[in-house]
């Protein structure tokens, strides 16, 4: 009878697809109730390794002009208050996040870039212009912040030096530096 309930045990095992069950060289009976499941697997026993990897995050802000690939940016800034202070301060349309994601070695694993476009500020509408002026014989120059020192500048090197000729240059953020052509006789 004992060896009866083992077979029984043994079939059953078998029934639900575990396999032939391992028993202990001293145990005369067999309960799959209290068998580990390698026992009843069958084949080689399998060793599961589990992988425990530690990740952080580390987020900082930058301050750009636009999304483009040729951008400026500006920064790296701890939190988004100081990166969008900057921004307003330089003019600055956008804020860039970047997001590492990185792993026990210190490895970057991962990298998010993510644009945020700044509400347009008041500073913006109000575009700064500096005018250069630039003697084209010498290579003299100076920056001015209104129009009528950049006038004046000139007009004192242009007496200084006789057959000097002075070139007047804008400048603005958006459409960089260019040259104001004929500005003696707009001036006249």
């Amino acid at each position: 009878m004992h060896d009866g309930l083992a077979g029984h045990a043994r079939n059953t095992a078998i029934r639900k697809g575990l396999g032939p069950a391992e028993r202990h060289s001293d145990c005369n009976t067999w309960d799959e109730r209290y068998a580990p499941a390698s026992f009843l697997s069958t084949g080689p026993p399998r060793i599961s390794l589990v992988t425990i990897t530690m990740t952080r995050n580390e987020t900082f802000w930058m301050a750009c002009d636009s999304t483009e690939q040729l951008r400026a940016e500006y920064g790296p800034f701890h939190t988004r208050g100081e990166a969008e202070a900057e921004a307003r301060k330089l003019g600055f349309g956008y804020l860039l996040r970047y997001e590492h994601v990185i792993d026990s070695n210190d490895d970057i694993q991962e990298v998010r870039c993510i644009f945020l476009e700044l509400p347009t500020p008041i500073d913006r509408m109000r575009e700064t212009r500096r005018l250069h002026t630039r003697c084209a014989t010498c290579g003299e120059m100076a920056v001015h912040d209104e129009a009528f020192r950049a006038e004046v500048w000139a007009d004192i090197h242009e007496f200084e030096h006789t057959r000097h000729r002075v070139r007047l240059f804008e400048q603005t953020r958006s459409e960089g530096l260019k040259e104001i052509g004929n500005w003696r006789d707009q001036c006249a």
